[in-house]
């Protein structure tokens, strides 16, 4: 199987190339740039990889949550693309792409949310997937849902944004933080590679981001 995977939810912006098991990937920092350097980083990939287009199975993408403009282009990315080589999208959730990209059992996947607020889910590994422990979340820090257990590790912007509330609400739950990771392309196509092939892919045109936030603006009488 062979798979584009892309993602531009947070300031990170990276594609990862599926072959058979074997992923090629490329990564920036792209600030607000998403739009203007995706497709030259693409053409680069597939040139480098020598895969074309209309050769794939399938294209996947960060559905969210994550930025609302960065969500909507990467569907959007991915939607064009999809419907100029005819091939099915799936969308894959940027909380567990945190998961997929450590070698962890338990994970704490949390996504600073700005003005805030987080968005969180929690993932533990059950027989080579993943098991969803609480359906991704918006909330402030200190309102973060319940865990279970032990032995969590915390991944995500979210615990370098609100270190203090994340671990006064999870004391003793969690054993380290690592708020400097992104959701990544290449953990998104191993994801994708799973759903693909139990024949989760989607027509392109019923492809969505999620951004749980449904208001991305507050008045300014919410402000104060």
């Amino acid at each position: 199987m062979k798979l584009l995977a892309l993602d531009t939810s947070t300031e990170n912006c990276s594609l990862a190339l599926w072959l058979d098991g074997r992923i090629l990937s490329k990564q920036v920092l792209a600030g607000q740039r998403h739009s203007e350097l995706i497709l030259p980083m693409l053409d680069e990939l597939l040139a480098e990889s020598g895969v074309s287009l209309n050769s794939l199975d399938g294209i996947a993408f960060g559905e969210g949550p994550g930025s609302f403009t960065g969500l909507r282009i990467g569907c959007g990315v991915a939607q064009g693309l999809a419907l100029g080589a005819d091939l099915p999208v799936l969308g894959i959730s940027t909380l567990m792409a945190l998961a997929e990209a450590s070698d962890e059992a338990r994970v704490l996947s949390c996504l600073d949310a700005r003005i805030g607020e987080i968005y969180i889910a929690a993932f533990e590994r059950n027989e080579g997937d993943w098991q969803t422990c609480f359906e991704p979340a918006l909330c402030l820090a200190k309102d973060a849902p319940e865990l279970a257990g032990t032995g969590w590790i915390g991944l995500g912007s979210g615990f370098s944004a609100y270190p203090e509330a994340m671990q006064a609400r999870y004391v003793n739950q969690i054993t380290r933080t690592d708020g400097s990771v992104y959701p990544q392309a290449s953990a998104m196509a191993a994801l994708a590679a799973r759903r693909f092939e139990q024949g989760q892919g989607m027509d392109a045109a019923l492809a969505a981001p999620v951004y749980i936030r449904n208001k991305v603006a507050l008045t300014t009488a919410e402000r104060r």
